[in-house]
């Protein structure tokens, strides 16, 4: 049943949204809960340390799922979960290593997971009509999509319809992450998010923070 709202009625609801802070506050203001935002870069960019980094804070707003279809429980996984110090949210957060369809199943159970992040979209084989029935089916949780990369776009049609849809798009270059957010603040100055910063300055040097 749809519903009508009244222009008041609508601007004083209170709509859910998590409370971030510091430099993902800078990089994405505080977004909602649920929907769907997307990742993507060039292999040896950063991707996988900064999607540890993001899996890590997003324990403090639910509870987290990293879907690892590429890697798998893999030792190079196993050393970025290590890098980021990941045993300080042991049991806020779990790496799942099964398919897609198993993952659905066990999202359909009773305090199932909040937050699924999937590594990759292109191992995961979702389409965007995939990608639809799933979001309609699980409204109230947030998935997070990363995917490989064509130049400095999301690579396949599917990566780039997603894009579209997506409250969060976040572009990961040389140990850099930066953010097209629909949560920003109007006049919210953007900073990027630096993941490495050594690494980061050796290639963009001065313009490190530059938009």
């Amino acid at each position: 049943m749809g519903k009508v709202l009244g222009v008041q009625q609508f601007l004083t609801s209170r709509k859910k949204r998590m409370e971030f802070s510091g430099p993902w506050y800078d990089l994405l203001g505080c977004p909602e809960p649920f929907g769907s935002w997307i990742i993507w870069g060039l292999s040896g960019s950063g991707k996988t340390s900064f999607c540890c980094r993001l899996a890590k804070y997003l324990t403090h707003f639910g509870r987290v799922a990293y879907l690892s279809l590429e890697e798998g429980d893999s030792l190079s996984l196993q050393r970025t979960f290590e890098d980021v110090n990941m045993m300080e949210v042991n049991g806020k957060l779990v790496l799942l290593d099964m398919g897609v369809d198993e993952m659905l199943e066990r999202l359909e159970k009773p305090k199932s997971w909040d937050i699924v992040i999937i590594d990759s979209l292109q191992y995961s084989q979702i389409n965007y009509d995939r990608y639809k029935e799933i979001r309609d089916k699980f409204p109230k949780k947030l998935f997070i999509f990363i995917s490989h990369a064509d130049g400095k776009n999301p690579k396949g049609p599917a990566a780039d319809s997603i894009r579209y849809d997506s409250g969060c798009k976040i572009y990961v270059e040389a140990f850099r992450a930066t953010a097209n957010s629909r949560y920003l603040k109007n006049g919210q100055r953007q900073k990027p998010f630096i993941i490495w910063e050594e690494k980061a300055y050796l290639y963009w040097k001065y313009k490190l923070y530059d938009l």
